[in-house]
């Protein structure tokens, strides 16, 4: 059956942070108090004239980063499980609105006690978590990679790096900074990926402004990047502010745009992805970057590169972010090596 062309919008909310508060009541008050927010702005952005049939939320829009905290006081203060808490209300409002929500928590997991994940996460119009990834290039937060052999041995690869293949076309997430990680979107392409939403909470960084572009035409996918409105997670007094919010097609064009940090549900575009099938299927020419692309030649030098080391916390959690400084020592020591870096 033909999918037709259906409306993407970003929610560009302000967020407070939790780790601000004195202990863990004050901080799911203020967690309350930020999903109550969006449920406002996603139930604005789903009705009217053209509803969105999707909406993608920032990253660390619910709760914030930790700053610093240690894991077992962030999970204690801040984290619950995917679904839990924090998805609910989002999954009541998806099944009433008939809307997919796109969104991101720091998620906790009995299964492997004093570890969280960062942690995006896909509902459905049946109020169904459909989707969850775990970020795995993290800058200060645990990776799965982190206890790789006990973590591969409970998910498939495809679990990992989950595609979902949904009525409006086959959906992925990738949570901020790891957009600059061209491999990750090339392993959701490869598993048929048309529509990558973007959860992001990031300053003006050239580089990541112009990721969003390239991981879209590069594999001809739609990007749907939500950033928060005022200031982003990392800045504890607002000062650093976030912004430009963007939705591009899988040839790399701007579909739509907000440069201001002001909070906006106005982000929001048409995703017609039977054009994007036909692009991928027909067109023979130099736009059609998957075509041609010879895999097979790369395979030795990805096959040859390890660079920071994984299992590094396979026996213990990560602590707090001062204990990865040995792997980040490790990863230069075989960048090194390798020729990457030059003394």
């Amino acid at each position: 059956m033909k999918i037709q062309a259906w409306r993407a919008s970003c929610v560009q909310t302000r967020s407070r942070l939790a780790v601000k508060a004195a202990d863990r009541l004050g901080a799911w008050a203020i967690i309350k108090d930020n999903i109550a927010h969006v449920l406002g702005l996603i139930d604005s952005a789903t009705q009217g004239a053209e509803p969105a049939k999707l909406v993608v939320l920032p990253e660390f829009a619910l709760q914030g980063p930790p700053h610093g905290l240690p894991a077992a006081a962030w999970i204690e203060k801040a984290c619950c499980p995917v679904p839990g808490a924090i998805t609910e209300p989002l999954q009541n409002l998806a099944r009433r609105r008939q809307v997919y929500i796109g969104a991101h928590q720091f998620e906790s997991d009995a299964e492997w006690p004093g570890r969280y994940f960062n942690t995006s996460f896909l509902i459905d119009p049946n109020g169904t978590v459909i989707l969850r990834y775990r970020r795995i290039n993290t800058a200060a937060f645990p990776s799965p990679h982190d206890f790789m052999d006990a973590y591969l041995a409970r998910y498939s690869t495809a679990e990992i790096f989950p595609v979902v293949d949904t009525p409006i076309g086959r959906l992925a997430m990738i949570p901020c900074g790891e957009i600059n990680v061209p491999e990750v979107a090339r392993v959701l392409m490869m598993q048929g990926a048309e529509v990558i939403l973007h959860p992001t909470n990031s300053p003006k960084r050239p580089a990541q402004e112009a990721a969003k572009i390239v991981r879209a035409a590069e594999n001809m996918v739609f990007v749907i990047s939500a950033n928060v409105a005022h200031g982003i997670g990392f800045s504890l007094d607002g000062s650093v502010l976030g912004g430009r919010s963007h939705i591009i097609d899988y040839l790399g064009r701007t579909l739509a745009y907000e440069d201001s940090a002001e909070e906006t549900t106005a982000v929001s575009a048409l995703i017609d992805v039977e054009a994007l099938r036909a692009a991928r299927r027909k067109d023979t020419g130099t736009s059609n970057p998957l075509l041609r692309a010879r895999w097979e030649m790369y395979r030795p030098f990805f096959g040859n590169a390890s660079f920071y080391p994984p299992n590094s916390f396979l026996d213990a959690p990560m602590a707090d972010a001062e204990s990865a400084k040995p792997a980040i020592a490790a990863s230069l020591q075989n960048m090194a090596k390798a020729g990457v870096i030059v003394e």
